[in-house]
């Protein structure tokens, strides 16, 4: 009987280490995914605008938040011909790429609303096709690395890059906030889908959010936070009822100072389309700046904005 004991002792310890080897190979093949996101200090806003408008944008758009411009140069940024100047304008609260075709844009570029750098971009293209992406521009060479574009349930497009040289920048003083509308009949489907991929949280998910927020005063929609490796994130499922211009912004921004910061704006060539309104500890408002782009930048709400 003592060892028929010993015996089935043996092989429990067998069987749980048998398990645990199982268990411990399971979350090493789950490691990887979790660092397909690099930083948000990588993740850039693409920025369109016209040749004779990229210099008026950068200007007025590092005057707003500070930070400097890269070397702008001229290249070919998709895999078919084009030509665009090309430069990122790196600021305390965000970055974008900013492109001013030379060319006609190929299609469907301009439609990505950012890019998200990437630790592998072959695993990352599989990840997001497992996640329910499509891949609407396959992986195709650019001049510092690799690019594609994706697009997740609910029509939005991203872009995802590898860089052949390794980039190290610095982290933002603030995060900024990739801002996505869906509609009611993919909320969900989109959640879920880039929940997987980036490995991200819901922080919040509030289905009576003040419709202010968009626009209606008297009206709520849903809205969902989202947290990852790539940074910050606010879903707005809504009617598409949207008046001019929500839904246009892509980018939130957060800074210290809102009414100084619009003030840096106006003075640069900003125009204001929204004023500064308050919703819950924020307060936020619209900016166009030259060129057309428009951004939401958003400050925490202080006792006086409030009343």
């Amino acid at each position: 009987m003592s060892g028929n004991r010993h015996l089935l002792k043996l092989l429990l310890m067998a069987s749980l280490l048998t398990y645990a080897s199982a268990a411990v190979a399971k979350d090493a093949a789950r490691q990887p995914a979790s660092l397909i996101g690099v930083g948000a200090q990588y993740d850039t806003t693409h920025v369109y605008v016209a040749p004779e408008d990229v210099d008026k944008f950068a200007a007025s758009f590092l005057a707003t938040f500070g930070g400097q411009s890269t070397k702008q140069v001229v290249a070919t940024v998709t895999p078919t011909p084009s030509s665009t100047t090309s430069q990122l304008l790196q600021t305390p609260v965000g970055t974008v790429s900013l492109f001013g075709f030379k060319t006609p844009i190929p299609y469907p570029f301009g439609a990505e609303r950012t890019g998200y750098l990437v630790t592998d971009l072959d695993k990352a293209i599989d990840e997001a096709k497992a996640d329910g992406a499509d891949v609407v521009v396959a992986d195709f060479p650019d001049p510092i690395g690799r690019d594609a574009v994706i697009q997740w349930p609910g029509g939005v497009n991203m872009q995802i890059y590898w860089h052949t040289t390794k980039p190290s920048y610095a982290a933002f003083e603030t995060i900024p906030e990739n801002r996505v509308y869906v509609s009611p009949d993919r909320g969900d489907a989109f959640t879920r889908a880039f929940l997987r991929f980036s490995h991200g949280k819901v922080v919040s998910d509030d289905k009576k959010a003040p419709g202010v927020e968009i626009g209606r005063q008297k009206d709520t929609y849903r809205r969902i936070r989202i947290e990852s490796v790539f940074g910050k994130m606010t879903v707005f499922v809504t009617d598409g009822h949207l008046p001019y211009p929500y839904g246009r912004e892509v980018t939130g921004y957060e800074v210290a100072d809102l009414q100084g910061t619009l003030s840096k704006a106006k003075a640069s060539g900003a125009t204001v389309l929204v004023e500064p309104f308050v919703s819950g500890l924020v307060q936020s408002a619209m900016v166009q700046f030259p060129g057309g782009y428009v951004a939401e930048v958003h400050a925490a709400a202080n006792h006086e904005a409030a009343k």
